[in-house]
């Protein structure tokens, strides 16, 4: 993988979000539900279960892509959901994008 591109078709890429309340970092150890969802440059979306970076305590979780997931080349956004208790945290969007490759 490139430093700094995400390529089409690769397998691997780590996407990490932090869940906060405001500026305050959401201890999100005990989720019942840890999502990313993808929205494709096409509309369509994914979405796929996380893991925690460390223990969840820090409000980090992370997906790694699998072959299949990075189908399509043009601009993604990104965001993250969490269900705690009766709490639903969403993070920020995000926008990346995943450019061609040469063949």
């Amino acid at each position: 993988m490139a430093a700094n591109e995400i390529h089409k078709g690769d397998i691997g890429t780590q996407f990490t979000v932090t869940v906060q309340d405001g500026t305050t970092v959401v201890d999100i150890s005990t989720a019942s539900t840890k999502q990313l969802h993808f929205k494709k440059p096409g509309g369509t979306i994914l979405t796929k279960s996380t893991s925690f970076v460390t223990d969840g305590t820090d409000g980090k979780m992370q997906y790694v892509s699998v072959d299949g997931d990075l189908s399509d080349d043009g601009v993604w956004k990104m965001q993250g959901k969490v269900i705690i208790g009766g709490n639903t945290f969403s993070t920020d969007i995000t926008s990346f994008k995943v450019y061609r490759n040469l063949s």
